[in-house]
């Protein structure tokens, strides 16, 4: 999908965004419904005050991020690129997920489902250790190429 193309889509819905250099920032109020797409430009910034559904989406281009004050729902991606950080304040939902390259980093508030890799939540998985958080164990798997 083309920067413009995405403009549009947002125009359509009522979303609002600011162009900050080669980056779209959503600033919308409330949660972003894009369930419908399947791809999206690279260098997009999710603010917006509640959720992200992307459900749909197949592909996600370096560059996108995710600093939304709510859940991000990313079902139907089987891969995340290199360097994908989660900052959001909810949880993230990656069922179809098949591999996490190093370097992807979960510093979002909420936890990580995951039910293709673990069958679930991160934080209910069997492999979990005591003492230590699940995303920060989850992070060491990452960065240690476990999921590729």
């Amino acid at each position: 999908m083309t920067r413009e193309e995405f403009i549009e889509v947002l125009d359509e819905k009522g979303y609002s965004y600011e162009i900050e250099g080669d980056k779209i920032a959503i600033t919308h109020e409330r949660w972003v419904d894009l369930r419908l797409l399947d791809s999206l430009p690279s260098d997009v910034v999710f603010r917006n005050e509640g959720y992200v559904e992307l459900n749909s989406l197949t592909t996600l281009l370096p560059g996108v991020e995710f600093k939304n004050g709510g859940d991000v729902h990313l079902d139907s991606l089987t891969s995340l690129p290199p360097g994908m950080e989660f900052n959001n304040e909810g949880y993230v939902s990656l069922r179809s997920l098949t591999s996490i390259s190093p370097g992807v980093w979960f510093k979002n508030e909420g936890g990580v489902y995951l039910e293709s890799l673990i069958r679930g939540w991160i934080y209910t998985w069997k492999g979990n250790i005591e003492g230590i958080d699940p995303k920060r164990l989850l992070n060491v798997m990452i960065s240690k190429g476990m999921f590729i």
